[in-house]
Formats: C-alpha cells, structure tokens, sequence
C-alpha cells in the first residue's frame, strides 16, 4: 500500500513533510515494507481509518494500533498509515469535485505537525496524529487562513442556542473551525477571506450539510485574554466576532502554552515575554491564574 521507495520522497514533499525528515522516513519504510506483521498492521489501520466515511465525526480506534507497532518505526508508523491512505483521500475529494489546490494545502498539514513533533522532541514524529484523522477521512479543509471542519451540533449546544431563539437540533450539520499555527498572523482580512471561501466551498461541494452554525472551541476564546491585549489587537478582534456560549469549568493551562511555545511542559517561570501573546499566558500563569477553553458560535453562513 506504501509507494515504492523511489517515489516517495516526492509524495512526501507534497505533504509539506520537513526536507530533513524525508531521509530517514524513506529508509524506514523499506523496513516496513520488508516486515509483513507491520505491513498487515499498516492495512488494519487504514482500512479503521477510512471505515464508514459518511459517519462524519466517527474517531477511529487507531490509538492501541499505533501503539503496537514496532518500537523502531512508533514514532513514524503514523506517517505511513496517512501516506498508505492517501489514494483514497483523494478519490473521494475527486468524487466530490474538491479542487486539487485545496485538497493539497489541506493534506499538508501532515507536514505541519511533523515539524511540531520536532520543534518539541527534536526528533521526526507526528504530533498529535488523531487530529489528522479528519483530514485523510475528508471530514477537514484549509480555506485560507483558517481550517474548517464537517461536524454536528452536540446536545449540550444545541440547547444554548435553542434558548437564543435559534432552530438548533442535536446532530444537525455545522462546521468547527480552528486555527492553525504556522500560518501567519490571525487577522481579520485573512479570517474574511477564509469565511467567504467556506461560504462558497460547503455550498458547492457538499450542499447537502447546509450548516448554520460554525462554533469554535479553543483558548483563544477565553475572554481573560481582553486582560492582557489591546482592543483592537487580532485575537480579540477574532473573539468578537464569536457569541461565547461557555467556558470550561477545568483550566487547560498547558493549552496555551503548547500553541504560543510548542510545548506544554515548559516551567511557567521561564516561558518568554517577547509578544503581547507570549506575555499574556506566561504572565497571567505566573501570577496563579488559569486558562480555560472557550466555546462560542455565530450564523453560517454569516453574512
């Protein structure tokens, strides 16, 4: 299921895979490749990847199979379940008309949490690779500067906006959006754009969803961030655009700090004040507060 050697570093390139990375997962594969326990290993988790597509939201259960592959292929066994999908990621864009461009930027995110694994590590790795799941399942799509996400509206969210007056039924079809790192700065012309690239792209590739609602749930929404940042600075200007359903009651404290510094178990003490962000969660930290993650919707699409 793994493309021959010789042609995969150019596969590997278009998924955005770091340069410095593409020697070592080349010669690892060919111990992959020569290992049919870990080739059957690789067959089982792409076909649990890809098991029942139309189940939007589905979290396949690759944790305990990535975890019994080889100790010398654990931190790279991802990379090829994704690589080895990769075919079948990308009929289904073609059967659902996605234009190449998109699906390519989307896919790269693979890359992008290759380098976090390496920014944090210092090492070749995936970083969180059940995210990646609702890339290679087509359930995720890079529009701009944001990402966009096929979802369905949970209980506990839809009754908060069924009491704002809204038609809001639990598991009826919106969009979760996130932000990714790696992509420049949050602001509101780029969040426009991408906002009018969703409008146009959920219309015409999956008309059938019609979402009307896209939520987001992130620390970027806790309303303690208005503390430490200007009015009119990129993140609250984000905030604003949302209604902030809740927060969670549990602080996330590492949340933040993985984001803004790349990885979650730095001291507080020592974390950088370079930018008004880095100041804004180390000082507020340091200080014995905590951040929590927010939750907050508006109309989709908003005109």
């Amino acid at each position: 299921m793994l493309p021959d050697a010789d042609d995969l570093p150019e596969l590997l390139l278009d998924l955005a895979v770091p340069h410095e990375d593409i020697n070592e997962l080349v010669a690892r594969s060919r111990r992959l490749t020569g290992d049919a326990d870990a080739r059957g290993l690789l067959t089982e988790c792409v076909e649990e990847l890809l098991r029942e597509p139309a189940d939007i939201g589905r979290t396949p259960a690759l944790d305990d199979l990535f975890a019994s592959a080889p100790a010398d292929l654990a931190d790279l066994f991802p990379v090829y379940v994704f690589v080895a999908a990769l075919p079948r990621t990308r009929a289904y864009h073609r059967a659902r008309g996605i234009p190449d461009e998109i699906s390519r930027r989307t896919l790269a995110d693979l890359g992008r949490h290759i380098t976090g694994h390496r920014r944090r590590y210092g090492r070749a790795g995936v970083q969180a690779p059940r995210w990646l799941v609702r890339h290679f399942r087509g359930e995720l799509y890079q529009l701009g500067r944001l990402q966009f996400e096929r979802a369905r509206l949970g209980r506990h969210t839809a009754s908060m906006m069924t009491a704002a007056g809204l038609d809001a039924a639990p598991s009826a079809p919106c969009l979760n959006l996130h932000i990714a790192d790696f992509r420049g700065p949050l602001t509101p012309s780029a969040c426009d754009n991408s906002l009018a690239l969703a409008r146009e792209f959920f219309a015409r590739h999956f008309p059938e969803e019609r979402p009307a609602q896209a939520l987001c749930h992130s620390w970027l929404l806790d309303p303690q961030l208005r503390r430490y940042l200007p009015a009119g600075s990129n993140i609250v200007r984000f905030q604003e655009r949302f209604r902030i359903a809740r927060a969670d009651g549990e602080p996330a404290d590492t949340v933040p700090v993985q984001f803004v510094f790349g990885d979650p178990d730095l001291p507080v003490a020592g974390l950088p004040r370079r930018t008004s962000v880095e100041r804004a969660v180390g000082d507020h930290l340091r200080a014995g507060g905590h951040w929590y993650i927010g939750h907050g919707w508006f109309p989709f699409p908003a005109e």
